[in-house]
């Protein structure tokens, strides 16, 4: 139960009290190594460098609600703990996984309140904001149109997907990036160095070794300063020796993509095999498919994708592409994983090579158009077959030139609808099988 007058959410009065908490000796690394300040943050020069985005907002002056989008570990709730710092607002942490609509219009209501007492304005910080849902966040949109509220929102998904228009519209986007590998090395060197929050100079570790860890990271400084403590642990009690490539593998075990088999990153890898298919590029498409299948993509998905790019790209220009495709994907329903995989890859390297045409793609759309637009016309009669001998006498098949015999009948008896007579879809030679 909540007393009478106190807050349901945690708050601090000025941002800097945020930062300046203590942190645990006994937390995880990632969490010690939070950048406190500005000089201390890695990466995302595009938005903190001089002249960008949020400059302004990091120097104490921000005035416009965000969505800071980006994948895990790039410094979104960093960022956010930066701007609340330098700000004179009141600060609220709040949390998307753990509360409901109910906790917003509380937090809401707070923040009103604070402004028509103080004049203080509330930052509120959304982590994990996508999984609000419409009507939720729905119930940001009055308090931030009035200003009572300055709201940063941190998602790792689309925002054009998975926020309200209209609340959208009201906020700026920034998009941040994976970190570089020399970006994530240097956080990693920083934290061996580290005597205050990081290892303190328990362990050595070459600049091979950070950049392994790096580069197993995909951009994400969480997952690599994870990777390190994990290895640090592996070492011998008491020990303040070197990290090698031997550590680091067991410390990392098997790499997990950063994957959403629902979600965008879904969506850019099979575009990003499917160009590559379309563009003849037969290692890059060997990658895409290979990174999807370790991924853990559902093989079946990948070979009815297959299939579709045999006729939409490939089409009459190697009718033998579409046998290939669906041969593997009988293959790997009878194999499944692993070692379906080789069955996949070979139909990508196949479809990558062959030559491409998409006339076929394009005549039937063009078919399909007439279809729509014109007139439902009657099968020309000289094309119906007269199976009695009233339908013979009423003009049943008169007229009809048969191919075998008559080889003139090709290109000279026409078989589409009046309406449509002459219309070509195909040249002769697309045609040609």
């Amino acid at each position: 139960m909540v007393a009478m007058g106190e807050s349901l959410f945690p708050e601090t009065e000025a941002g800097q009290d945020e930062l300046a908490r203590p942190v645990r000796p006994d937390a995880p690394l990632a969490e010690r190594m939070r950048p406190r300040t500005v000089e201390e943050f890695v990466g995302q020069e595009h938005l903190v460098g001089s002249g960008h985005l949020l400059e302004k907002a990091l120097a104490g002056d921000a005035r416009q609600s965000l969505v800071l989008w980006g994948p895990p570990g790039t410094g979104k709730t960093t960022l956010a703990r930066l701007v609340a710092a330098k700000s004179r607002m009141r600060f609220v942490p709040y949390s998307a996984v753990l509360s409901g609509i109910k906790e917003i219009k509380a937090v809401m209501a707070a923040a009103e309140i604070e402004r028509a007492r103080t004049g203080r304005r509330t930052l509120l910080f959304v982590d994990e904001f996508h999984r609000f849902n419409r009507a939720q966040q729905d119930a940001f949109l009055p308090y931030v149109e009035r200003g009572d509220i300055l709201l940063i929102g941190a998602t790792t998904e689309n925002p054009s997907f998975e926020i309200n228009g209209a609340l959208l519209s009201r906020m700026k986007t920034l998009v941040l990036k994976p970190l570089g590998v020399a970006e994530i090395t240097r956080i990693l060197r920083r934290a061996l160095e580290d005597e205050e929050r990081g290892l303190g100079g328990r362990a050595r570790a070459s600049d091979a070794v950070l950049e392994s860890i790096a580069h197993a990271s995909d951009g994400d400084a969480r997952r690599a300063l994870t990777a390190l403590e994990t290895a640090v642990g592996l070492m011998p009690k008491g020990g303040t020796g070197e990290i090698d490539e031997a550590l680091v593998r067991e410390a990392l075990q098997r790499k997990t993509l950063l994957y959403d088999k629902s979600g965008e990153e879904h969506y850019n890898l099979i575009s990003a095999l499917h160009k590559s298919i379309r563009n003849s590029d037969a290692d890059a498409a060997l990658y895409w498919i290979s990174r999807m299948m370790e991924a853990g993509e559902d093989g079946m998905y990948l070979a009815r994708r297959l299939v579709r790019m045999a006729s939409e790209d490939i089409g009459l220009a190697d009718p033998a592409a579409l046998g290939v495709a669906v041969d593997a994907g009988r293959a790997f329903e009878m194999l499944g994983y692993p070692e379906g995989k080789l069955m996949l890859a070979q139909a990508a390297v196949y479809l990558a090579r062959a030559p491409k045409s998409n006339a076929l793609y394009i005549a039937l759309g063009e078919a399909e158009e007439d279809v729509a637009k014109t007139t439902a016309d009657p099968v020309p009669l000289h094309l119906r077959n007269a199976v009695t001998e009233l339908m013979r006498g009423v003009g049943y098949g008169e007229g009809y030139r048969y191919a075998h015999d008559d080889p003139g009948a090709v290109g000279e008896m026409e078989c589409l609808p009046e309406a449509l007579r002459g219309r070509r879809y195909l040249t002769r030679e697309e045609g040609a099988v």
